[in-house]
């Protein structure tokens, strides 16, 4: 990007870097405290900014649309089929004959954990507050059978949903952030997937299971109790055939980093026609292209699931609505890094690091973190965090492949961690939890916190190691 549009300014450093806060600071007031709705705040921002910094009127609009036109090239056809595979797993029964199944085999006394477990893997193509919405019966009937209060399975439940919402492609926060920084997606699953798997158990699970014990009884609420349309049994996909939808999307990822990877080590032609078509299919927009094919097929139109479902395209229809705000809002993210980049903010950014001495990771997780704190949204958090790095991170070539994954997953990190009342994630987990705000303050934000931490530490130490 920094090819094809026009650089500004000479302006000194100290007044980029002050440019810089002022825009963060505004973004965030529009946000917090005006309650303009983030799409048209990052525009705004963005335009103010680049006019700030002196990038030529003449070249504002070019600026400007680089930006946001190459992150939705990225990004919106992952966030889009990821949003309908996660429907079609929904409304075919897929999400509880995985929870069903798995809590029969863990028994009644690991119900959490094989809860837990349903929704980590149901959390791979949905989105948090959708995913914890649509397991929302099982939790409630499970905690009904077994007579426990039901923070013993809606916190590690959501624990699950939070890590794969925070750390894993295609989420739109660990694809914008390695968009941005150029990061392939296949290296950044795989540290995501060596990062996240402790990182839920360890804090996703175990803490929350330790905060639900500390907490009184909490009953289950009437809210959605059996008011849902249940697909019947005889109609549910098997427990393989939801596996298979669900992992399919990963094996075919890891099969394009790892024939690349090949390639680039001279251990395979890369101009073998075979090699070319497995890396093809394996490019992440194609391979999930190609998984929700195969879910429409294997979910519906072989298996006949989702009784209430009228057609293909109505599920469709229902899983792209929700989502366009989150494309837009990360595409006009991708406009305000563009301006940083273009400005030349980004190098002032750079020199301040070399300044300071704080390493490029621990710059992308504070900045993450201190604007989810502030304005609580992870996608705004970490758009603009890894739009304010990506120079930082570009312009050093030894932080290319592992090492720009690794960061990238430090800054989805920070712009997950820290919920609380400024979050609509709180405000939705608590209401269908029926806990109260202080309550949720004890238990949803340390949770969070900890996943946060841990997912970063272990980020950083990987970083170190390379």
């Amino acid at each position: 990007m920094q090819d094809t549009v026009p650089t500004a300014s000479a302006l000194p450093t100290l007044m980029l870097m002050g440019i810089a806060g002022l825009a963060i600071a505004v973004l965030l007031v529009l946000i917090i405290k005006i309650k303009l709705h983030p799409f048209f705040a990052l525009v705004i921002v963005s335009i103010a900014t680049a006019l700030a910094t002196g990038i030529a009127v003449a070249d504002l609009l070019p600026v400007l649309l680089d930006g946001f036109g190459t992150t939705l090239g990225n990004v919106a056809l992952l966030i889009g089929f990821g949003a309908v595979l996660g429907r079609l797993v929904a409304v075919s029964g897929g999400a509880r004959v995985l929870a069903d199944t798995l809590i029969r085999a863990f028994g009644r006394e690991k119900a959490p954990l094989g809860l837990s477990i349903a929704c980590l893997l149901f959390g791979f193509p949905i989105f948090l507050d959708a995913a914890f919405v649509v397991m929302l019966p099982v939790i409630y009937s499970v905690a009904r059978e077994l007579k426990a209060s039901l923070l013993l399975y809606g916190l590690p439940a959501a624990g699950a949903f939070l890590v794969m919402h925070a750390l894993m492609p295609p989420h739109p926060g660990p694809v914008a952030a390695a968009v941005f920084l150029e990061a392939d997606i296949g290296k950044v699953l795989f540290v995501a997937l060596i990062v996240g798997l402790p990182t839920w158990y360890l804090m996703g699970y175990r803490l929350s299971l330790l905060l639900a014990n500390r907490t009184p009884f909490q009953p289950v609420p009437s809210l959605m109790g059996g008011e849902d349309d249940e697909v019947e049994p005889a109609r549910r996909p098997s427990f393989k055939t939801v596996l298979l939808v669900l992992l399919l999307p990963l094996a075919l990822i890891f099969l394009n980093t790892g024939l690349s990877t090949l390639v680039e080590g001279g251990a395979i032609q890369g101009d073998n026609a075979l090699v070319q078509a497995l890396t093809l299919i394996g490019e992440t927009p194609i391979a999930m292209l190609i998984s929700t094919c195969v879910a429409m097929w294997l979910l519906v139109i072989r298996g006949g699931g989702g009784g209430a479902m009228a057609s293909i395209n109505e599920v469709v229809e229902q899983a792209l609505a929700p989502v366009c705000s989150i494309i837009l809002i990360t595409g006009a993210g991708g406009m305000f890094g563009g301006v940083l980049t273009a400005s030349g903010i980004g190098d002032a950014l750079a020199e301040s690091l070399q300044a300071f001495g704080l390493p490029v990771i621990v710059a992308g997780y504070v900045i993450a973190a201190v604007i989810r704190v502030a304005q609580g949204s992870a996608t705004v958090a970490g758009t603009t965090a890894a739009g304010i790095m990506a120079p930082v991170v570009l312009a050093e070539p030894s932080l290319s492949g592992l090492p720009a994954a690794c960061v990238t997953v430090a800054i989805v990190a920070g712009a997950i961690g820290y919920s609380h009342v400024n979050d609509s994630g709180f405000w939705l987990v608590g209401r269908f939890l029926g806990v109260d705000t202080q309550t949720m303050l004890k238990t949803w934000t340390v949770v969070s916190t900890g996943i946060s931490l841990m997912a970063f530490g272990l980020a950083w130490l990987l970083f170190t190691l390379l």
